[in-house]
């Protein structure tokens, strides 16, 4: 964590410990993850997730992980950043059952699990971010995330190599922000995190 400048207090840190502890227990029940060995859920989850902490604003902020399965990064999110109001969207019922065990067991006040498709999904306040981690393609996320929206959303999108062909497909009234590298403690393979905004008429 400190590698990837984040911060955190000794309750934070017990919190993310517990969080991956219930990840690791309700895995064999509910399918949360392919990942198995502990210290891989360490890099491969945690830490992949807590590297968009940076690149998220600092002040008070709405903001909603789509398809958020497991809770990943919404829960690290939630946990470390008390000032922001964390919404976890899944469409499936066995994740969301989960991210409420979670929500209870953490004593996580500031996050929210709303069980839906991404494009049913209508808020009563739209979202500053609008983050997704596992999503299938940019195209297929700003289409069902359009609704979330509002002028000045904030879109990111956790990838790995640089999705050429995807930012390419992307239609005229999306605005490729910024693409920038993600180094992940202990992962050899590539991250990127796409920064989009619609414009919105």
């Amino acid at each position: 964590m400190a590698a990837l400048g984040v911060a955190a207090t000794a309750q934070q840190r017990d919190a993310l410990l517990a969080y991956l502890d219930l990840l690791l227990r309700w895995n064999a029940s509910y399918n949360l993850t392919a990942v198995r060995d502990p210290l891989e859920v360490v890099t491969r989850h945690l830490l992949d997730s807590l590297a968009v902490l940076p690149h998220l604003p600092c002040g008070p902020h709405r903001a909603i992980d789509v398809g958020t399965g497991g809770g990943l990064p919404g829960v690290p999110i939630a946990i470390l950043r008390d000032n922001v109001e964390m919404d976890l969207l899944d469409s499936n019922g066995k994740k969301t059952r989960f991210l409420f065990q979670v929500k209870t067991a953490l004593g996580l006040d500031n996050m929210a699990v709303r069980h839906a498709r991404a494009e049913a999904w209508m808020p009563e306040a739209r979202y500053d971010v609008v983050l997704s981690r596992a999503f299938a393609s940019l195209s297929d996320m700003v289409n069902c995330c359009a609704q979330l929206c509002d002028a000045g959303t904030r879109i990111l999108a956790m990838k790995g190599r640089v999705p050429d062909e995807e930012l390419a497909a992307l239609p005229a009234s999306v605005r490729l922000v910024a693409v920038t590298p993600l180094a992940v403690p202990g992962l050899k393979e590539e991250r990127h995190l796409v920064e989009l905004e619609l414009a919105l008429v």
